[in-house]
């Protein structure tokens, strides 16, 4: 029987002011009983305008319906057939601006928690189901994929499912990508990454780390030894400055190497002695999604945090859900103001960041109003921290390496939107490499797709 409600099911969280303080996860997920009765909203409708939505695909009309009827294991078997992160896509998706935005029931109401669904039937198979994925029979084709993280993991799994011997060859020391370094433990705690990691494995994929591919081996070598096509998935990682006076004192972090600290490097747990400033008012600068991450993880660590950013807030491009955690938890936020300098110490150290105040004027090509400062506005916030949270680019030792591959002005890859095929035969790329900073489930479409396109390439051969 259909449930009429116009509202979702919540979900259990922490409270905020005990959250603010710990690194366990916020959002305390469904019980089946909630699952169920969130299903049971599902109109199932015909023309499916959810799984449009989906850069995956997920037949998200088929799944719910089996979590209505109280088949998880059934649900989770429809899910997997195209989406090889559940757990992960049920966290961290933007569903708001994807599937749930088509959602039917949100024309008179809110739309189907899809996310939430889609989280508790990962977190329910993972306790539930111990069927060992076995790997497919060897093809006699073997792929190289560079970056373990989202667009590098789906590609090498779609590739596995088809019979491909697949070798991932990842830079750090843990396969993950921006999930082990960028997301907080509070929003995908670690064991949930490893976890899917595990099943890809369990599917046969070989996953080598301490692997910097443009100075361990090139794409060449890989080619050479016998790689018939190489998915370069290896995201943006090279952090955006300023360039304003101070930015070289010690305290300013970019997020990425902050974040990194705290998430890969577990600067906030006992026993580990990460270098990590212990900051009394820290501020980041920026307004999107990992702002919102590494003012969170500032807080836990004890500082009183403010995000400065430029514009309002209808123009933050951080998801709401995550501007709103982060205003429960008490980070303060100083809207339509801008750094101009950071002020020293008289020792080296961040003592307060100049700003002046902004106005929004007309749209840039962003769409969104283009942000100018008011003369003469300038102010003093007092800070012994900054972080820097601008957004990132692909790191240039790839294509610096590899004749063939062409960059944009950005740095980033140039790959055929429809294949993914880079200009150099055989080598295909996808996710941050080409888009620069994106989501991920945009990036894990992007190795999808990729996967595709490197069997029909090979199969052609």
């Amino acid at each position: 029987m259909k449930n009429m409600s116009q509202y979702k099911v919540e979900m259990p969280v922490q409270d905020p002011l005990v959250r603010n303080k710990n690194f366990e996860e916020v959002a305390l997920g469904y019980t089946p009983e909630m699952a169920m009765e969130e299903a049971a909203r599902c109109l199932g409708c015909k023309h499916r305008p959810c799984v449009e939505g989906c850069p995956v695909s997920v037949q998200i009309p088929d799944f719910i319906a089996r979590v209505a009827e109280g088949d998880f294991a059934g649900a989770y078997r429809v899910i997997r057939q195209t989406n090889a992160l559940p757990a992960v896509c049920g966290r961290v998706c933007p569903q708001e601006s994807q599937c749930e935005s088509r959602c039917v029931r949100g024309i008179k109401g809110e739309p189907v928690a899809i996310g939430r669904l889609e989280r508790f039937v990962a977190d329910w198979a993972r306790e539930n189901l111990t069927g060992e994925e076995v790997p497919p029979v060897f093809n006699g084709h073997r792929v190289a994929v560079i970056g373990a993280g989202p667009a590098g993991l789906t590609c090498a799994g779609e590739l596995a499912k088809l019979g491909y011997g697949v070798t991932i060859f990842e830079a750090l020391h843990t396969p993950g990508g921006v999930l082990s370094y960028g997301i907080p433990e509070f929003r995908l705690p670690k064991y949930i990454v490893a976890k899917e990691v595990e099943g890809l494995q369990k599917l046969g994929v070989e996953i080598r780390t301490n692997m910097v591919i443009g100075r361990v081996e090139s794409v060449d070598e890989l080619m050479d030894e016998g790689y018939e096509a190489v998915f370069i998935g290896s995201g943006a990682g090279l952090p955006s400055f300023m360039g304003i006076e101070g930015e070289a004192l010690s305290g300013v972090y970019s997020a990425n190497e902050y974040l990194t600290r705290v998430n890969l490097m577990k600067a906030y747990r006992e026993g580990y002695d990460t270098p990590i400033r212990r900051s009394r008012s820290t501020i980041v600068v920026g307004g999107g999604n990992v702002a919102m991450d590494a003012a969170r993880c500032a807080k836990r660590l004890g500082a009183e945090v403010t995000v400065v950013y430029r514009r309002s807030e209808e123009e933050m491009p951080a998801r709401r859900e995550e501007i709103h955690h982060a205003k429960e938890e008490k980070v303060q936020f100083r809207l339509l103001c801008n750094p101009v300098r950071i002020l020293d110490d008289g020792n080296g150290n961040v003592r307060a960041v100049e700003c002046i105040e902004m106005q929004l004027g007309e749209p840039d090509a962003s769409g969104r109003r283009r942000p100018e400062p008011v003369a003469g506005s300038e102010f003093l916030i007092e800070a012994d921290t900054v972080i820097m949270a601008l957004g990132t680019s692909p790191n240039p030792l790839l294509h610096r390496t590899t004749p063939g591959i062409t960059v944009n002005r950005r740095g980033c890859i140039i790959a055929n939107e429809a294949t993914m095929a880079t200009e150099k035969a055989g080598v295909y790329a996808g996710g941050d490499a080409v888009t620069g900073a994106a989501t991920v489930i945009l990036a894990m479409g992007a190795g999808k797709t990729a996967a595709a396109s490197i069997h029909e390439y090979l199969s052609q051969k």
